[in-house]
């Protein structure tokens, strides 16, 4: 019984510091090392010891006696709990180790409004140059800028709808500079990641490209890759249902 309780409690343990490392940083309880490195770590350890006892329990039958429920429960709850770090170290060793991603690698868009709220953030409003923008085409070849048949103005708006409808906070929208900024803020770490939007007539269409960066962090595990996906097909929908 001893065995089986043991096994559960680190099951459970391992699950419960998966639950509490990003609201306990998003609440200053804790900084980012434990918030997600630390509480990713001691899970992975955790969930595999009480998985690996569990496994031991089962295998005995003078220890799986009237435990086998117990046993099977913790070796399930183990099991779940050490592959979710596997699988975000796994996500991570499979994007590219960058925080700033943007349509536009040869010109970034420029945060302005958005550059004074970074003042103090890890990682500066400024692009990291020829080394990160040779990581982004090695990670997300398909990312480019985006064209309309649309007024610059019509396409503005649009965005700057979008732009609200996925729940960003618009720090800045400028018509005459085609120019938006928002913060989106991740859900269960807190973590604030800047986008701007530079809208721009090209040839008669109009032109836009987006660029997210997160403010701390070194990988973001293809955050603001996705991030610029989503709007941008957003964007398409809401143009193409305007006509």
């Amino acid at each position: 019984m001893i065995l089986a309780r043991i096994a559960l409690a680190l099951s459970l343990i391992a699950l419960l510091l998966l639950l509490v490392g990003g609201p306990g940083y998003r609440l200053d309880l804790w900084g980012l090392g434990f918030g997600l490195l630390g509480a990713l770590r001691y899970a992975l350890y955790f969930g595999a010891a009480g998985a690996v006892l569990a496994i031991v329990g089962l295998l005995v039958p003078s220890l799986r006696s009237g435990r086998a429920f117990m046993l099977s429960a913790a070796l399930v709850l183990g099991v779940v709990a050490a592959m979710i770090p596997v699988g975000v170290r796994q996500m991570a060793a499979s994007k590219p180790f960058i925080h700033d991603v943007t349509t536009d690698l040869e010109n970034p868009p420029e945060f302005v409004a958005v550059a004074p709220l970074r003042a103090d953030a890890p990682n500066p409003a400024e692009y990291g140059g020829e080394e990160v923008a040779e990581q982004q085409r090695q990670g997300y070849p398909d990312l480019g800028p985006e064209r309309f048949e649309a007024s610059p103005e019509r396409v503005f708006e649009a965005a700057e709808n979008v732009a609200r409808t996925l729940g960003w906070e618009i720090v800045a929208a400028v018509p005459e500079d085609g120019r938006i900024e928002a913060t989106d803020t991740t859900l269960w770490y807190g973590f604030e990641d800047d986008v701007v939007i530079r809208i721009r007539d090209q040839s008669g269409a109009t032109r836009v490209d987006v660029r997210s960066k997160s403010r701390v962090g070194g990988s973001d595990l293809g955050k603001n890759a996705a991030r610029i996906r989503a709007f941008l097909e957003a964007l398409r929908a809401r143009l193409s249902v305007q006509g």
